[in-house]
């Protein structure tokens, strides 16, 4: 059974922030239960870890609900994390949290990014602070990313394809369809019929996808024109010597 952990960083209940990771986590689950795979969604509120992170950053430990959630995201399959937009960017909460979260327990699993804004303005926060922060720890971060503004609940008809088209970008990584899927340990292996050729896994890459190898640049072929006089290059340290 492939496990998935929703983080939202929503500090009301119910939320908006919440809402939209719930929304994603049930067409994910929907996608895969297609493709016949079984799914267990964790969902872990950050709001809820408010007082335990700021213990962490006193303490140095973690310990309650962050630590149980922080074992969840350990042994996740793959995570669906969703940040209101504060100042241009994704919050505080959201922030402290990954903060501790350790490099080696996340580094290869493939993440879903979000996040919910007052306004449309602020969708290439996604772009530009939430997959750098992503990208740093060395996960798989799926192609789309999903924005809601406050105007997208009930009055615009493009949130949901969005989250179905990023729902099923997760499932397709998950199933195998792109032809790796994660296993224990947090490694990724190639399917079974996939020939053993010379590619080679992206981590870290914006876009979680695999890049194939290629050879190196070959020497290139210069041709002069018939009559032509080649250029000679003078040393740099020769110059300096020069009178």
């Amino acid at each position: 059974m492939l496990k998935i952990i929703t983080i939202t960083a929503g500090f009301t209940t119910p939320s908006t922030t919440e809402l939209l990771g719930q929304q994603l986590a049930d067409a994910t689950r929907k996608n895969l239960a297609a493709q016949g795979e079984q799914v267990e969604i964790i969902q872990v509120s950050l709001g809820d870890l408010a007082k335990p992170l700021t213990d962490f950053f006193s303490l140095g430990f973690a310990s309650g609900q962050l630590a149980v959630a922080l074992d969840h995201l350990r042994k996740a399959d793959a995570v669906i994390t969703v940040t209101p937009t504060f100042k241009a960017s994704y919050s505080g909460l959201f922030k402290m949290f990954w903060d501790i979260v350790d490099d080696q327990d996340v580094h290869g699993k493939p993440v879903l990014l979000a996040a919910t804004g007052g306004t449309a303005r602020h969708s290439l926060m996604v772009e530009h602070s939430m997959r750098p922060l992503f990208a740093y720890l060395r996960m798989h971060i799926m192609p789309t990313a999903v924005f809601a503004a406050t105007d997208d609940y009930g009055a615009d008809l493009d949130l949901q394809p969005r989250i179905n088209r990023a729902a099923q970008e997760l499932a397709h990584y998950l199933s195998g369809t792109y032809g790796y899927r994660p296993t224990s340990g947090n490694q990724l292996t190639e399917k079974a019929n996939k020939p053993n050729t010379q590619e080679t896994l992206n981590a870290g890459s914006f876009f979680g996808i695999a890049g194939q190898k290629r050879p190196g640049p070959q020497a290139a072929q210069v041709t002069r024109p018939q009559g032509s006089v080649g250029l000679s290059v003078t040393p740099f340290e020769e110059l300096l010597r020069a009178d």
